[in-house]
């Protein structure tokens, strides 16, 4: 009984802090977050859902930048034409409101940030990001996902590391610390003082994010 009573005490006192944690973040009106939204972060934080959520909220077009950028056969403008690559991004933004879902973070600094309102950083752990590639690329293996139109995954090379830039687990490793980089970067750069930052750590603070802005929790 007594050990029943220490649970029960315990489940109530985390109950209360993460409602007490989520009642302390900001809200964020969808009217104060601009119309031009760059939504960044890791592969697997949520970019492109969340993106995509919210240019249905502003009624605006989502851009999603990993399909501007692969060809058939896993053939990545990024690499074979990088300069096509920046003109589909630029063609893309062109219109008074857009949000855009992914990173390549040169290619968008070059293109389409001067225009920006808002960048938003979605910045998990990475071993929750390990955890959600892994599910991800399963799912999409298992049912043979056609991506944007284009590509299929392939699971098993995921886990072969020695491969590097072909597993998305290697990729997601090695890249995480150059992207918590690019972000302290941005909050100091003068070029992008007109830009908002919202920067989301962790999945509470996403959930409260979207709660805000009448989005319910991540599907």
């Amino acid at each position: 009984m007594k050990q029943w009573s220490e649970r029960a005490c315990l489940r109530i006192i985390l109950t209360r802090s993460r409602s007490a944690l989520m009642m302390s973040r900001p809200n964020y009106p969808l009217a104060d977050i601009g119309r031009r939204i760059h939504v960044f972060g890791s592969s697997c934080s949520g970019k492109s859902t969340l993106a995509a959520e919210l240019a249905g909220l502003l009624n605006a077009p989502f851009v999603e930048l990993d399909a501007l950028n692969w060809l058939p056969g896993w053939v990545g403008l990024d690499k074979t034409d990088p300069a096509y690559l920046m003109e589909r991004f630029d063609a893309a933004t062109t219109s008074e409101s857009w949000v855009v879902g992914g990173s390549y973070h040169t290619f968008a600094t070059q293109t389409f940030w001067p225009r920006l309102d808002t960048v938003i950083f979605l910045d998990l752990p990475r071993w929750l990001l390990l955890q959600r590639v892994v599910r991800r690329s399963w799912r999409r293996w298992r049912d043979h996902e056609l991506l944007w139109g284009t590509n299929y995954e392939s699971f098993w090379k995921q886990f072969a590391l020695w491969r590097k830039h072909e597993s998305l687990i290697w990729w997601i490793w090695t890249t995480y610390d150059k992207k918590q980089q690019q972000f302290a970067d941005i909050k100091t750069d003068p070029r992008w003082q007109h830009i908002k930052i919202i920067h989301l750590r962790g999945t509470w603070e996403i959930a409260a994010f979207r709660s805000s802005l009448g989005l319910g929790p991540t599907p």
